[in-house]
């Protein structure tokens, strides 16, 4: 029997990802150690910091960012770990914001500028009547003094206001809460929402603005992409296939458990409901990979990151991405 290529992929715990990480879906030629990390930033930071995985989850704008501005060290396959809708992500100090143009010239709090999240967020607030160049961004965690995480993004390519979080008992949450800053934005919620009387979210009925902005602009937003080491893809060209395979694969068991309806594998007491909600509003797969079914979503992240002085050109996609070519595939 052929001896097959090891391999290390970090990603979270994601339902569409189980199948491979109990090993129930292999790719093929492939040995894979999945190693499952809660938090996203931590895989994030340890692959770009040491280069510690063969392949992993990784921060969408991150990986664009890097590859913008000459690190090729890593490549993608069009694999999308976490998508989210975004709206639901502005929490705003009610005793300063009433509506989308109140932010002009606020304070931001926000965790990274340069975070996937983050980037989307501006978009939807730039098209709500947000002029970005008047806002200062406030860098920090969400709910606790200090930065998040490791980070160490480029310089921006042009003046943006943007500083850290510079009191040292205050949280970004804490901080809104308090009015020094209007509003919070990125991948987290502020803990004082829900809890203190005047903050809230900027839309409302954000579950009916989320669909709509789909309906309107066909985005489902891609959060995170699978990156590999460019040197492994370079002498085993064969594995950004196999893994797209395995993934997809992997996917498309998720989706039919997700459908199951003799039993309850979640704790969602409306799943069914649910399902048909998804099915009326994507009319299919709204969680598919590959180049062509997602190409408007990424065409509009690279419009973003340039738009937000974080890439000097609009990289076509086809750069961005390792050639994968359906179930066709040669080993080693």
């Amino acid at each position: 029997m052929a001896t097959k290529l090891p391999l290390t992929f970090a990603c979270g715990p994601y339902d569409r990802m189980e199948s491979l990480a109990k090993g129930d879906v292999r790719p093929a030629g492939i040995d894979l150690n999945y190693i499952s990390i809660d938090h996203p930033r931590d895989t994030f930071d340890r692959m770009i910091g040491g280069m510690e995985f063969d392949v992993s989850e990784m921060s969408s704008s991150e990986y664009i960012c890097r590859y913008a501005s000459g690190d090729r060290d890593l490549v993608a396959i069009p694999v999308f770990p976490l998508r989210s809708f975004r709206h639901n992500f502005i929490a705003v100090n009610t005793d300063i914001i009433k509506k989308p143009s109140d932010l002009n010239g606020k304070r931001i709090g926000v965790q990274l500028y340069t975070m996937t999240a983050a980037v989307w967020i501006r978009g939807i607030l730039a098209n709500a009547g947000v002029d970005l160049s008047t806002i200062t961004w406030i860098e920090g965690a969400i709910e606790k003094p200090g930065p998040h995480g490791e980070a160490n993004p480029k310089p921006l390519l042009r003046p943006i206001k943007r500083i850290p979080n510079e009191n040292p008992s205050k949280s970004l949450s804490q901080l809104l809460e308090d009015g020094e800053i209007a509003a919070t934005i990125g991948a987290q919620l502020p803990p004082c929402l829900g809890k203190a009387r005047n903050v809230h979210r900027l839309f409302p009925n954000v579950r009916q603005t989320e669909k709509e902005y789909y309906r309107e602009t066909g985005i489902f937003p891609i959060m995170h992409v699978v990156v590999l080491k460019k040197e492994l893809v370079d002498k085993y060209p064969f594995i950004s296939t196999s893994l797209f395979n395995a993934m997809n694969d992997s996917k498309d068991i998720a989706m039919r458990r997700l459908r199951f309806s003799g039993g309850s594998r979640y704790m969602l007491p409306f799943m069914q409901s649910n399902i048909q909600e998804i099915d009326e509003l994507f009319g299919g797969d709204p969680w598919p990979y590959g180049l062509e079914a997602n190409r408007k979503t990424l065409e509009a992240l690279v419009s973003f990151l340039y738009d937000q002085a974080m890439i000097p050109r609009k990289v076509p996609l086809e750069e961005l991405f390792a050639h994968t070519c359906g179930h066709n595939i040669k080993t080693v």
